[in-house]
């Protein structure tokens, strides 16, 4: 018995001394991505909770929300450059994701997520806001629309993940959000796991059919998602979407703002038809826009495509005069 004792005591003292090892490379990894990508905006607390806002340019409130895994530094690689002389472009890092702390349970809820970023949107000043989200993002977009129908003055969905799918996820999302997955399995990925690996195989695939744009994947700042309560937060964001989404979609006919839906017809992260096919059968403002050969990622894939349908949203909102094409030579009067 007392060898047995010993034996086991042996074990998890091993075992303890394992954990602390790997606690400890995963904190230097995340000081050293935290020191590599530091927030690019302001910080701002709002109840309590630092909020990383991404502001420049001048004109109509423009709000973008990135998608899963993602930053501010998705659309500040490109987007924001092609947007800020028009608008006043307001990028806001997500709960948990980025520079923008979690809230508790309400981490994976986007409808939470859309209260807190519209407080900060207030902080800013924000007023009728044209508001963008891509993919998990344009869930956040429509759960800021529904919970404040009069503020934003249109929306903008890219790839947007906002109707419930049929079936469940498989395994890896419950199994990472479980007590053995967030305890062991993701401070050994923040610990160990390659950033190459996530640039080189993830970030493709993202992009897929679509190359990564060169300079991307070092600027994107994968070290920042893979820190420990990112790594969860964007697990379980996704892992716990389909409810609430079963819950707002019945609801989007209600809003009256002019809605503009881009979707990439070979995107296989996010279903056309499911989602933004899904969106213009229903709800009598949404017009869509169908990008040929394009995947999940069209404001990098297809830029001049996603700023025009920002112009369209602010013409249809009274926010932009339309721009006249000149007639081709030989045609007109």
């Amino acid at each position: 018995m007392a060898a047995n004792l010993l034996a086991l005591s042996a074990v998890a003292l091993l075992l303890a001394g394992c954990a602390g090892l790997v606690g400890q490379r995963a904190a230097q990894r995340e000081a050293r991505a935290e020191a590599t990508y530091p927030p690019t905006g302001r910080l701002l607390d709002v109840n309590g909770v630092q909020v990383h806002a991404h502001v420049e340019g001048s004109g109509p409130d423009l709000v973008l929300l990135h998608g899963a895994s993602g930053n501010t530094r998705d659309f500040t690689f490109g987007l924001v450059d092609r947007l800020k002389s028009d608008y006043r472009v307001i990028a806001f890092d997500r709960p948990g994701l980025g520079w923008t702390e979690t809230i508790g349970d309400d981490t994976a809820n986007p409808i939470a997520q859309a209260d807190l970023l519209r407080a900060a949107a207030d902080q800013l000043g924000v007023r009728n806001p044209i508001v963008m989200g891509h993919s998990y993002g344009g869930a956040v977009a429509m759960a800021w629309a529904l919970r404040d129908p009069d503020g934003p003055s249109a929306l903008v969905i890219v790839s947007g993940a906002t109707y419930p799918w049929p079936g469940e996820f498989g395994w890896w999302y419950p199994f990472i959000s479980s007590r053995f997955g967030e305890n062991v399995v993701v401070p050994l990925v923040t610990a160990f796991a390659p950033h190459r690996f996530a640039e080189r195989v993830v970030i493709k695939g993202i992009f897929n059919p679509q190359d990564v744009p060169p300079g991307y994947a070092d600027y994107i700042g994968v070290g920042l998602s893979a820190r420990r309560e990112s790594f969860v937060a964007n697990t379980r964001q996704i892992g716990k979407l389909k409810p609430y989404l079963q819950y707002m979609a019945p609801h989007y006919p209600e809003l009256t703002q002019p809605i503009e839906v881009l979707h990439g017809n070979r995107d296989r992260i996010v279903g056309l038809e499911l989602h933004s096919l899904a969106m213009v059968s229903q709800v009598p403002g949404a017009s869509l826009t169908v990008l040929d050969g394009i995947g999940h990622m069209p404001h990098h894939a297809a830029p001049d495509e996603v700023v025009a349908a920002i112009h369209r949203a602010a013409e249809r909102a009274g926010l932009r005069k339309a721009q006249l094409v000149p007639a081709a030579h030989g045609e007109g009067p």
